[in-house]
């Protein structure tokens, strides 16, 4: 069934994310249905024994007459036969056996949706039995269904016609108890991704930090325990930077928690951030990038879907997600740049420019996670800069770590499920000093990314920790591979892999 968001802010996170985009069938046979898709491994000839011999010549002849080489993503329509089951065939190309994974799988089911998608096929029979790669059938098929199912993720709340048409795949494969078990965990990946998608795309007005901390409470369900502090408390604390952060907002700022206990290891620290719409302050921003700013809250929407995701397939990890929520407005109780605040770790930190909060949110946020919790490993994930985007553009995220093991881990990880990731450097720390305060927030040359990045590993402490930054990453226009229009939920599939593949 196709899911189309229809909630409001408080409603939005777990109710609406766990609805189906599309509905998924394993069987051992093939089913009627308007369209039958078949697979041709780079020039391999294909039997296509399972066929009746008018429709195995029909294809043949086909893919002779239009040479198609079976490349990987490249496909071939074909008009069935008058008497056949189905009224069109598809053939696609699935390139080298041996190199068929699972990353390839997701992009081909979600490419291969669209096509359907786009014309109107209510029910499609995939032959996947004979299918093979670099892990098992089960899992390729899994991975079909999953990338079907994260393209064909819509919201359109606001729209008077949203889009409600729905496929209904029929998945033939070799073992179907196998392929159904090894998607159930995609899709509760998939749920947690939808999450983060439904936060990122949801209208700044509607998504405050008092709704998301709201969205955020819906996980108790599932057994997540939720911490909300509210401004006297972070006041109380001493969490300076992130309550100057949301002074300019109605609300103020927030410190959201969720933590999901499900072993007894050191946790792992998630930190966002969570600003849910970012004017720049009185260092207001200009252009046309203002209004994409209600994304600026995506790190801290990965982070909970990560935990939603974990806590649905009850994974074997100890993981607690701590989001630094606020609003960066501009009104008389708005920080100013030349202000000073003093962060909770003790840290004073001149704010010569209230553009740069992200990292003034997440400076108190990891030193909560660090004080709370006593993580093994913290990583962070936040649209940070522009100066990321300039150096890598929107097909990578940043990530910036002294641990090579950790840097490791989440480079496989990236590339494991198509959200790839560019290492660059620490350093450059000297240009963050003051004559006022223990740093700046804000450099004074270098770039721009890393002293963001060199100024968060001020509040790592001894805690192995990398940052991740996903600015360009959180919010798109078109439509491409497993990611829809919109808010992308980048970071919730690279986490949960790494968290998976990387248990305590």
């Amino acid at each position: 069934m196709k899911f189309v968001s229809q909630i409001s802010a408080i409603a939005l996170a777990v109710s609406a994310s766990s609805a189906f985009a599309a509905d998924f069938n394993f069987n051992s046979k093939l089913s009627k249905g308007d369209a039958l898709v078949v697979f041709q491994a780079g020039e391999a000839a294909t039997q296509f024994d399972f066929l009746d011999r008018d429709t195995k010549k029909q294809i043949n002849r086909a893919i002779k007459t239009a040479e198609f080489k079976g490349a990987y993503g490249k496909t071939l329509e074909v008009i069935a036969p008058v008497d056949s089951d189905y009224g069109r065939i598809l053939v696609v190309g699935l390139g080298e056996e041996d190199k068929l994974d699972s990353a390839k799988m997701a992009k081909l089911g979600a490419n291969l949706h669209a096509k359907l998608e786009g014309k109107k096929v209510n029910k499609a029979t995939i032959a996947f039995e004979d299918v093979k790669g670099a892990v098992s059938n089960a899992d390729l098929a899994a991975q079909l269904a999953h990338g079907a199912n994260l393209r064909d993720y819509t919201f359109e709340l606001y729209k008077k016609e949203p889009n409600k048409f729905n496929v209904t795949y029929n998945i033939d494969v070799a073992n179907k108890k196998a392929a159904s078990k090894a998607y159930q965990q995609l899709e509760n990946i998939e749920k947690g991704v939808f999450l983060a998608r439904d936060l990122t795309s949801e209208v700044p007005t509607e998504m405050t930090p008092v709704d998301f901390a709201k969205a955020a409470k819906e996980l108790e369900q599932y057994g997540v325990k939720v911490t909300i502090l509210e401004p006297a408390k972070l006041k109380e604390l001493g969490m300076g930077a992130l309550e100057g952060v949301g002074r300019g907002s109605k609300d103020g700022s927030r410190l959201v928690v969720a933590h999901y206990e499900g072993n007894n290891s050191t946790p792992i620290a998630l930190v966002g951030k969570g600003i849910t719409f970012d004017s720049g302050g009185y260092s207001i921003k200009t252009g046309s990038s203002i209004n994409r700013m209600k994304s600026d809250m995506a790190g801290a929407a990965a982070v909970l879907g990560t935990v939603k995701a974990m806590a649905l397939s009850k994974a074997d990890v100890n993981v607690v997600a701590v989001m630094g929520m606020a609003a960066n407005m501009v009104s008389e109780n708005s920080i100013a740049p030349g202000d000073v605040l003093r962060t909770a770790e003790g840290i004073s930190v001149e704010v010569l420019n209230t553009d740069a909060e992200g990292r003034l949110v997440l400076s108190d946020a990891m030193w909560y996670a660090r004080e709370y919790y006593k993580p093994e490993i913290m990583i962070d994930v936040a649209t940070l800069t522009g100066s990321k985007i300039r150096a890598v553009g929107n097909r990578y995220s940043a990530i910036f770590s002294d641990d090579q093991t950790l840097v490791d881990q989440i480079t496989v990880a990236g590339k494991q499920v198509n959200e790839p990731v560019w290492r660059l450097p620490l350093g450059y720390k000297d240009m963050l000093k003051s004559p006022i305060a223990d740093i700046a927030n804000i450099g004074s040359g270098g770039p721009g990314a890393t002293t963001a990045a060199s100024f968060l590993q001020h509040f790592a402490g001894d805690t192995r920790w990398l940052h991740i930054d996903i600015a360009g990453n959180a919010l798109t226009n078109s439509a491409k591979d497993e990611i829809p229009a919109g808010g992308t939920g980048y970071g919730v599939r690279m986490l949960s892999n790494w968290l998976l593949t990387n248990k305590q």
